[in-house]
């Protein structure tokens, strides 16, 4: 009788072990896709500012159209990435063409000095901070979430129940230029 009790007893403490286990992935697991659904957030704010700032230079620099061109085409890129990875490579063209926006806008010295440019400017970035931000919490959310995957005893509920690894937002191999400091010149 004390022999099926134990036994009993083990078979519950198996099952509360694997509810707890199971919880926790699938808390890690939803804490990460929250993250990168509020890095699509902050990505959705930047690229419906963009068209606003790109009609606001347009005013000024309408001869200027292949900058034009290269920020719109970036933005849609952004807009159809559908994975981490491809987000990525498409927001790096996207800031670099930003830059170049930018440089556009210093040669006019009326648009530098309009407040809807300044205006568009400074929610531009304030929205690149939030989606830094975005972009770590992500990673963080990520990194807590695989190695709970990893660890034990979470690896044996990970392969039980196909819990999958998420990717880390990074800056693509081929966008080696974003890693370096920016220069500044005077």
């Amino acid at each position: 009788m004390i022999l099926l009790w134990i036994f009993i007893g083990i078979i519950a403490l198996l099952i509360i072990i694997t509810i707890i286990g199971y919880n926790t992935l699938v808390v890690k697991r939803n804490r990460t896709r929250n993250a990168w659904h509020q890095i699509d957030v902050q990505l959705r704010r930047r690229y419906d500012l963009i068209p606003n700032l790109v009609e606001t230079v347009k005013g000024y620099a309408a001869h200027e159209r292949q900058t034009l061109e290269n920020v719109t085409a970036a933005r849609k890129l952004g807009m159809d990435a559908k994975t981490v990875q491809d987000a990525a490579k498409a927001n790096n063209m996207l800031s670099e063409t930003l830059k170049s926006l930018f440089a556009v806008a210093e040669a006019y010295p009326d648009l530098k000095a309009n407040q809807n440019f300044l205006a568009l400017q400074e929610e531009l970035r304030n929205t690149e901070e939030k989606i830094a931000f975005a972009r770590q919490f992500y990673n963080d959310a990520t990194m807590n979430y695989n190695t709970a995957t990893e660890k034990f005893p979470g690896i044996i509920f990970a392969g039980i129940f196909a819990f999958k690894r998420f990717e880390f937002w990074e800056i693509p191999e081929e966008a080696e230029a974003a890693r370096e400091p920016v220069k500044v010149e005077f």
